[in-house]
């Protein structure tokens, strides 16, 4: 119903139609007051006139409406208002005619004021909706250039790396081919790292699907098909991008390390990565059943710079870092404080 009186008066590029449907309002009235004539004492000229005004102010406007007033005026005035069929003028008969006037005045602009409100509201409606397509093609943009964006940053980081790796082939000192080696694999890694950071919306990935997606391109670029990687992780963990990269490089240095010197003379094996919540930390391990770490091995002490890094990484992230053997192979165990998610409730703070 709301939404038929937004749209009246109806046919308003047809005049003509509005007019001969008013006429037809009009001498229907007549000749309804007619037939009941007999139902009505004297006194009630204008009972089925009052409607027919209404109904055609309220169906085409007030013009219209104005016609229909003078014609059911005059219809009432001759055939209803004694002495009948004549336009005698009374004081009786000025009096009716001045309240049939002040009536269908009074009418006809409060319907014109409706019908004011009703053009105001759908006009409101629709500049919301052409607002709403115009954010949503603005979002819809906004998500292809930040995905463009990523891809770009992921895309020129791998390039750094490529361009390193072709720098590398005209070395032939071990420690500085050695350096360039790991600096290209990093960058690689960052480039990975950077592309699985978001979701096509725009949202950051959950830490599950995030640290699987990183495990999974580690292992590929492995050559080592028998060695596996799983991931057991609590949902909806979301780190912070600040906090993301770096956790997925400290990740991609233990399962690199279990890789080179865990799994270093054995062709099967596998590698667990676990990722759990507690009251005031984010747990993570990563844990392989090899050969485990050497006897007095120190990681405070250690020459190795993907250590190094990983250890300065935590420092920043304000997260603690141990190494340590288990009953078959070694662990690295990372732990994050709360501060780190992306969303910090009430109950965190």
């Amino acid at each position: 119903m709301s939404r038929f009186t937004e749209r009246l008066p109806l046919l308003p590029g047809k005049p003509l139609v509005q007019y001969g449907s008013t006429a037809a309002l009009c001498l229907f009235a007549l000749w309804l007051r007619w037939v009941l004539d007999g139902a009505f004492p004297p006194g009630y000229p204008f009972v089925s006139f009052f409607p027919a005004v209404i109904l055609t102010s309220f169906l085409f406007g007030p013009r219209p409406g104005v016609l229909a007033a003078l014609i059911c005026g005059l219809f009432a005035w001759y055939v209803f208002i004694p002495p009948r069929m004549s336009f005698a003028i009374d004081g009786g008969t000025i009096t009716a005619m001045l309240f049939y006037t002040g009536v269908v005045a009074v009418d006809i602009w409060l319907v014109h004021l409706m019908q004011a409100a009703n053009h105001r509201l759908r006009a409101a409606r629709e500049e919301v909706r052409l607002l709403a397509e115009e954010r949503g093609q603005l979002v819809e943009r906004s998500e292809l250039l930040f995905q463009e964006m990523q891809h770009r940053v992921g895309n020129n980081l791998q390039m750094v790396g490529a361009v390193l790796s072709l720098q590398m082939r005209n070395l032939t000192e071990p420690t500085a081919k050695r350096a360039l080696s790991d600096a290209a694999a990093r960058l690689q890694v960052i480039g990975n790292i950077q592309r699985q950071l978001y979701r096509q919306d725009g949202q950051l990935v959950p830490l599950d699907g995030f640290l699987t997606e990183v495990a999974s391109k580690m292992m590929a670029s492995s050559a080592k098909p028998g060695i596996t990687c799983s991931v057991e992780a609590e949902e909806n963990i979301i780190l912070r991008p600040d906090s993301a990269v770096p956790v997925a490089l400290i990740v991609s240095e233990a399962i690199a390390n279990a890789l080179e010197h865990g799994f270093a003379d054995r062709p099967s094996g596998a590698i667990l990565l676990r990722v759990a919540r507690y009251d005031h930390t984010i747990s993570l391990t990563v844990e392989d059943d090899g050969r485990g770490l050497p006897s007095g091995f120190d990681p405070a002490v250690t020459e190795s710079i993907g250590l190094r890094i990983s250890r300065v990484l935590s420092q920043q992230l304000g997260a603690e870092m141990a190494l340590e053997n288990r009953e078959s192979g070694a662990c690295m165990t990372l732990h994050l404080p709360l501060s780190r998610l992306a969303e910090i409730t009430p109950e965190d703070a």
